[in-house]
């Protein structure tokens, strides 16, 4: 029998990653992944949920990052209870039951230690599990193309030490009762998919991680097929099939 994540409906979807995550390179708000996620789970559900995007560019996992002066601060350890376990909208706490983290590209570009990203990583979700109890998602590292583009910072890895960066991500979610995204898979090797800085996502690769990870939510939880499930039992014939015969 496969496992259901999550058998309810979500109310509120919190994004913790990179700058990709915020949205760079999309051409608007709109056409960044989390905002396309949350549109295509809203379409599945009787209730919208909130979406709260937690992205920031340059981030890195942890404040014990070799290129941490050099990043886009706060990093995630240092910021987690305020960007996702107290914050707050029109005075009231937004308590995810959805939280998406995606880091991984620039800590293996900027040479984070793989032991030292695994570990950190698990302690987040500690923390967050230590207060709250919501489906987590980890992504593993998008695809990208300009690997010697940035400097001697952000210069240090290689597609095959995204490849490593992806597998430990599987690992730490297998481990930690998370759902896992492999985003190499999803972009295949296509270039086409990266801005042309060579790092970002472009609209349609965003498009691209929206659909793949509502494809592991779909596949993965009972709550996002409620409400088809219900209208499953009114569907008045709306097929007409007599002009083809």
């Amino acid at each position: 029998m496969k496992k259901d994540y999550w058998p309810n409906e979500f109310k509120n979807l919190v994004t913790l990653g990179e700058s990709t995550t915020a949205g760079g390179w999309s051409s608007c708000r709109e056409r960044c992944w989390a905002s396309e996620l949350a549109r295509l789970i809203n379409e599945f559900q009787r209730v919208p949920m909130q979406l709260v995007n937690m992205g920031i560019g340059a981030n890195l996992i942890s404040t014990r990052s070799p290129q941490y002066e050099n990043s886009g601060k706060p990093a995630a350890d240092e910021r987690l209870d305020r960007h996702v376990l107290e914050h707050t909208s029109n005075g009231h706490l937004v308590v995810p039951d959805l939280l998406v983290i995606s880091y991984g590209l620039n800590d293996a570009r900027s040479g984070t230690p793989l032991a030292l990203f695994c570990e950190v990583m698990e302690d987040l979700i500690r923390r967050v599990r230590a207060k709250t109890q919501p489906l987590i998602v980890l992504l593993g590292p998008y695809f990208m193309s300009g690997f010697d583009l940035f400097g001697p910072d952000w210069n240090k890895a290689t597609l095959e030490t995204f490849h490593e960066y992806n597998d430990a991500t599987r690992d730490v979610a297998q481990c930690n009762e998370c759902l896992f995204v492999d985003l190499l898979a999803a972009y295949d090797n296509a270039p086409w998919l990266v801005h042309h800085d060579g790092v970002h996502a472009n609209d349609l690769g965003h498009r691209v991680v929206a659909n793949e990870i509502f494809r592991v939510l779909a596949t993965h939880c009972l709550g996002l097929a409620r409400n088809t499930q219900e209208l499953e039992q009114h569907i008045a014939p709306w097929r007409d099939e007599s002009v083809l015969q």
